[in-house]
């Protein structure tokens, strides 16, 4: 569908291909994959959320930033997702034009969110471990949640700015998106005009956004690293070596990817299929989202303790003492 102005014909809609060498018989098969993979993102997610207005104990700076990005998780799945399965279960791969930049805006906007959380959650290990005796002082309830809100408001600067460039940019051509869902480099590639210019400044920015908080990241991670080796003992280093680098494996996941799609513009030599890059894509937007719940939060102590807790509730049994649950927990 196209509407004609004096200069050129505006392409209203805009419809979203996915993978392009993807045969219809397969169609059924990917639409329930990426279903299931909505359910189980946003039910992890969703469990630490609950977990966290239901008890007490949890509602403490490590676990405000953790809700946070597990609320940003469910965001970002609920806006690629829904619409992807049914571009497969249905053929509805279809999006008028404000939709589809509603949507490059919140996929952006959860993309810087998620870079800045993970700012926000380093700098809340390391002021936890590098200064442990003011970390009570520093790193408040109310000073987390001010980081919160900061972090969230914050995010939606450089995306609203990208948005409101493309409502002022003639698509006068195809309309037929190649890629998962609207997003910068999918739009870009269909204004009738040089984006050279703009290509640049949204590289500039997604690199900003992405990697002055990844720097933080890394070396708040080194001086973790020094502490621990200069203060805990064999076992406390094993255990932060082990937590750092699976961490770091989800934050390497989350990056490194992203630096080589927005790069490959820049580099002749340097091409990925229409299939490679949004599997490659695909791949750093929405793995992360479904295990953060499991690396970051259920994997800890405390939440441990509540389950084995919940466990010995269903079964009418209540443990004499609190070594009971702690012994459980170990054992897991």
């Amino acid at each position: 569908m196209v509407q004609v102005d004096e200069n050129y014909t505006q392409v209203s809609e805009f419809v979203i291909m996915g993978f392009p060498s993807l045969q219809p018989g397969n169609f059924n098969l990917v639409a329930w994959f990426f279903f299931f993979l909505y359910v189980a993102t946003v039910g992890g997610n969703l469990l630490l959320v609950v977990l966290f207005a239901l008890e007490r104990s949890l509602q403490k700076p490590m676990y405000i930033v953790m809700v946070s990005l597990a609320l940003s998780d469910i965001g970002f799945a609920t806006v690629v997702l829904p619409k992807l399965t049914a571009r497969y279960w249905w053929n509805d791969g279809s999006l008028d034009f404000h939709t589809c930049l509603f949507q490059q805006h919140m996929i952006h906007y959860f993309g810087s969110l998620n870079s800045l959380i993970l700012l926000t959650m380093a700098l809340d290990r390391y002021v936890a471990i590098c200064f442990p005796l003011r970390y009570p002082m520093v790193m408040t309830n109310q000073t987390m949640t001010g980081l919160t809100v900061f972090c969230w408001v914050v995010a939606h600067i450089f995306p609203g700015i990208s948005t409101i460039n493309f409502t002022m940019m003639p698509f006068c051509g195809p309309n037929q998106i190649l890629q998962a869902f609207c997003d910068t480099l999918s739009l870009k590639a269909l204004v009738c005009r040089d984006t050279g210019e703009l290509y640049s400044k949204a590289f500039t920015v997604a690199m900003f956004i992405l990697y002055v908080p990844l720097s933080f990241i890394i070396f708040s991670y080194i001086f973790i690293i020094i502490s621990v080796l200069r203060m805990a003992s064999g076992q406390g280093r094993r255990k932060t070596f082990s937590t750092c680098a699976t961490q770091g494996c989800i934050i390497s996941i989350y990056y490194i990817p992203r630096f080589f799609v927005y790069s490959t513009p820049f580099f002749p030599n340097l091409t990925m299929t229409a299939d490679k890059r949004i599997a490659t894509i695909l791949f750093y937007s929405l793995f992360p989202p479904l295990i953060n719940p499991f690396i970051y939060c259920l994997r800890t102590k405390e939440i441990k303790k509540i389950f084995a807790r919940w466990i010995w509730r269903q079964k009418g049994i209540a443990p004499k003492k609190q070594g009971q649950i702690e012994a459980i927990t170990k054992s897991q």
